[in-house]
């Protein structure tokens, strides 16, 4: 059967376009000498950007008989990508850059024929009364059966340019036909008009899109160090940068070129240069009714076809283009990971369409309010009323929506229009005022929330009682008073007059403070009830943020594999809904995953999923941001990279400073981390400087949402300190202390550091088996979870203890990593152990024997007799296998004993 082939840009042009290039140039008018003026390979840029791992992906796609397409908008760095790879290894390479001319058949293929050495081929088929098809088999029939043929790689640039379906049914034929030795690589700014999965199945085919292209945050920072360096651009203006841009290189390109040649400094988006890259570069071919589709489109924060076509009637002008249409255009505009069919343009590109308003621009928001409204996507509706400017409904949607709505969607855009918001509406709705203290809330801005719901007049606090008190217990949760906010949950629950979402609201702050307080199986119960009232509601927001309870339940008790069949089942559901709006809950659920990750070792699965879902917590301004934050501390943390560490907890204040964050919720978290840094670095002094500064919110016993653990962590730390500055006693009544508070409530990954620790002070304050022996049953019972992130926080506490005991362990996966972890030797692979133990009296002399006292010396000390003394002596060397004093050291530093 054969391959379904339509041209690039479907549509624009029909197949009769091309008759005359199809029949009329023929192969004697071609000239072969300007043809091969083509096949240049391009220069890299001296200045270019080194991006190892970028080259590493794309030379891992170019194996014999394989294509790779690299496909992404204009100004992705597609080119000087491929080139780049290509610089670092040997071996032949044509580079073929097409043009609109190549849609005559005939062209194309005597460029090809060039390109692969097959001119005469080429002639003798066409002599031959070949077809185009025929003659391109038996091309590539010669460069398969020349054996002596190298190893080359063919490049075809600019491929958008072949309208012509017989000229793209030309590149279809090469890439399925490919010989041994040959590597193709397409570039593109669209996709390709043929098929291709067959090929992927078979892995022949590999497609690197924009994401692949684009910059990190921290290849952003590399790109610009020269003019950080120089005091030109601060870190937060780098940061902007990449959040306007996404890491579209060639805008990032030509504004560094601007700063380095002139004093003025511009927005990006008002750069001269910039503006007529996106004009004459990315939007060369878009005018008339497509470009009022893109600055339509670009008044909306997301789009999908469906809302698009809702808000034709208040278009300017038809033709329209559909967002859909314009991806496949190849314009810098994506489709939402996890969303189904909604699409974004880039910021910088929709900034900059959104320069002047067209008409019509009231009566397009309010019919995206409608359309939002017909949905229950309140946040969304309330918004594009806000910015239609239509009060009554703003006050209307405020009465009719629902807290549980809120609580499960992205209410990013309502905060940022807080300040636009008119005070007489506030005044007007209290509803609204409620809606808006909602917001404030979730945005972690409790003291605003307050503030709004406190000016309420006393009938509007009594109208609203149970609707006010459910907002009061998830500000209390938010805030960390546990109990405070399960007496506020109760009352609000009391009253009877909760709607189902309220009601699902509550129970989730309930679920939430049991769990915090290690009352686990209310939490589940309360958890139950929320799930059933999401499942009522038909809130399948809200149903994913149940799954994010209930897994934060699983992971308080330590259940780190229960946790993460919960959180991948439901990223797995939320996936199935298509067309649905962003989520809090799904980014949370990400998160989650990412934290079981990291306690489970897998850093490099971790450090995937977290570049994503940290970049939609920053979108959506989620609160999750600063867990995401936290946990890129702690894994630059574990690879000794204490300098990053310290650069994200930075960028962690700034950010919650710039969201205006209540200091009770992020500055505890940052000064913890800032502290457990510190001592990683051995600035002791520094780090208990820090804790001094958390005493305050130690005492208040305030347990925060994102971060249950941190009490008992944060008692922990002190120990730590109190070891380090060689206080054994202070650090043991700490110690003993966190056990009391928690007595058996205490979380299952604070109940293992508490533990640990016990084992290294037990190993300071006496040595000997007994310490090994703890740490071995402790070792044991994290593999079970493969719960290794206690280990890896404590190293350098462990580090001895670890070395002296980890031979002693059963073979295991998590010994391994164990072993990789602290750098201890196994050698053969697995531990020795011996028939008969050592005992804790026999390992006591044992050591001191090591020390070189005599056995007088180690009976006046122990207080034994010397006969006692002796007799350890002998079953010692009996169990070693040993016959003196010098080889019973020798051996059980051996089985790591010593």
């Amino acid at each position: 059967m054969g391959q379904c082939v339509k041209p690039f840009n479907e549509g624009r042009a029909a197949n009769d376009e091309f008759q005359s290039a199809n029949n009329g140039l023929q192969r004697g008018e071609l000239v072969r000498d300007l043809l091969k003026q083509r096949m240049q390979v391009p220069d890299l840029p001296a200045d270019a950007l080194a991006r190892p791992a970028l080259d590493q992906r794309i030379l891992g796609a170019l194996s014999p008989r394989r294509a790779l397409l690299v496909e992404a908008p204009c100004g992705y760095g597609k080119s000087h990508a491929v080139l780049s790879a290509l610089s670092t290894v040997p071996g032949a390479a044509c580079w073929l850059s097409l043009t609109p001319q190549e849609n005559a058949p005939a062209r194309l293929l005597t460029l090809l024929s060039l390109a692969l050495d097959t001119p005469g081929i080429l002639d003798s088929a066409l002599q031959g009364g070949a077809g185009f098809a025929d003659a391109l088999a038996m091309m590539l029939v010669s460069v398969g059966r020349n054996a002596a043929c190298e190893q080359r790689v063919l490049v075809l640039d600019n491929l958008d340019h072949l309208s012509n379906p017989a000229a793209a049914e030309l590149v279809s034929q090469l890439v399925r036909n490919l010989p041994e030795s040959l590597t193709l690589v397409l570039i593109s700014r669209c996709g390709l008009p043929f098929e291709t999965h067959g090929l992927e199945l078979e892995g022949r085919f590999t497609r690197l899109g924009p994401e692949a292209l684009e910059l990190s945050r921290v290849e952003t920072f590399h790109f610009f160090e020269g003019l950080l360096a120089a005091n030109r651009l601060t870190s937060v203006a780098v940061d902007k940068l990449y959040d306007l841009t996404e890491g579209w290189i060639t805008p990032l390109a030509l504004y560094r070129r601007e700063l380095e040649q002139t004093l003025e400094r511009k927005p990006i988006q008002e750069s001269g240069s910039v503006e007529r890259f996106l004009r004459d570069s990315v939007l060369a071919h878009v005018a008339g009714g497509p470009m009022r589709s893109l600055r339509a489109i670009a008044e909306l924060e997301t789009c999908s076809d469906e809302l698009f076509l809702a808000l034709e009637p208040a278009l300017p002008e038809t033709p329209c283009l559909l967002p859909s249409q314009a991806q496949e255009r190849g314009l810098p505009i994506r489709s939402m990971p996890g969303r189904g069919r909604w699409y974004r343009l880039n910021p910088l590109l929709q900034e900059w369409l959104r320069a002047s308003r067209m008409p019509g621009y009231e009566a397009r928001m309010r019919l995206a309010s409608q359309w939002f409204g017909q949905r229950y996507q309140f946040p969304e509706a309330l918004r594009y009323a806000l910015l239609a400017g239509d009060d009554e409904e703003v006050i209307r949607i405020a009465s009719e929506g629902s807290e549980a709505l809120l609580l499960g969607q992205d209410t990013a855009s309502l905060l940022r229009m807080r300040r636009s918001l008119p005070a007489e509406l506030l005044e007007r709705s209290p509803r609204l005022r409620i809606v808006y203290g909602w917001v404030h809330a979730i945005g972690g801005q409790f003291g605003q929330a307050r503030a709004l719901i406190d000016d309420l007049s006393p009938a509007d606090l009594e109208a609203h009682d149970c609707r006010i008190a459910a907002l009061q217990s998830f500000i209390l949760r938010g805030e960390g008073k546990v109990a405070e906010a399960l007496a506020m949950a109760d009352r609000a629950l009391a009253d009877g007059e909760l709607s189902t979402q309220g009601q699902l609201v509550v129970q989730m702050v309930r679920s939430s403070a049991l769990c915090a307080a290690g009352r686990f199986q209310e939490a589940r119960e309360a958890n139950r009830a929320a799930s059933r009232l999401a499942r009522e509601a038909g809130d399948s927001g809200s149903e994913a943020l149940a799954v994010y309870a209930h897994a934060r339940i699983e992971l308080g008790k330590g259940a780190l594999r229960h946790a993460e069949q919960l959180l991948r089942t439901g990223l797995d559901t939320a996936m199935q809904e298509l067309a649905r709006p962003a989520r809090v809950g799904e980014t949370r659920l990400q998160l989650n995953l990412v934290l079981v990750l990291w306690h489970q070792g897998r850093l490099a699965e971790a450090d995937r999923l977290l570049a994503l879902c940290a970049r939609h917590a920053e979108q959506a301004r989620d609160l999750g941001l600063l867990l995401a934050m936290a946990l890129r501390v702690l894994m630059c943390r574990a690879e000794h990279r204490l300098e990053d560490a310290f650069v994200w907890i930075g960028r962690a204040e700034r950010t919650m400073h710039a969201w205006q964050v209540d200091e009770s919720l992020y500055v505890p978290v940052l000064e913890a981390l800032k502290a457990s840094c510190w001592l990683a670095q051995g600035r002791v002094d520094s780090a208990l400087q820090a804790l001094r500064r958390l005493q305050p919110y130690r005492d208040a016993g305030c347990v925060p949402e994102l971060f249950p653990m941190m009490p008992g962590l944060l008692d922990c730390l002190q120990v730590r300190v109190d070891m380090a500055r060689g206080d054994l006693v202070r650090a043991r009544e700490t110690l003993q202390r966190i056990r009391e508070r928690y007595e058996s409530t205490i979380p299952w990954g604070v109940d293992l550091h508490v533990r640990l620790l016990d084992a290294v002070l037990c190993h300071r304050e006496k040595g000997g088996a007994t310490a090994r022996r703890l740490l071995c049953d402790l070792i044991a019972e994290a593999a079970s979870e493969h719960y290794i992130s206690p280990f890896a926080e404590l190293r350098g506490e462990l580090q001895e203890l670890m070395e002296r005991s980890l031979v002693q362990v059963p073979e295991s996966g998590f010994r391994q990593d164990l072993a990789q972890l602290f750098g201890v030797p196994l050698a053969g692979g697995h531990g020795e152990t011996l028939p008969e133990p050592i005992s804790e009296r026999e390992q006591g002399v044992l050591e001191l024997i090591a020390q070189g006292l005599s056995n007088q010396e180690i009976a006046d000390k122990l207080h034994i007799s010397l006969h006692t003394v002796k007799t350890h002596a002998r079953r010692i060397n009996a169990k070693l296998e040993v016959r003196s004093r010098t080889q019973a050291i020798v051996r059980a530093r051996e089985l790591g004993l010593l």
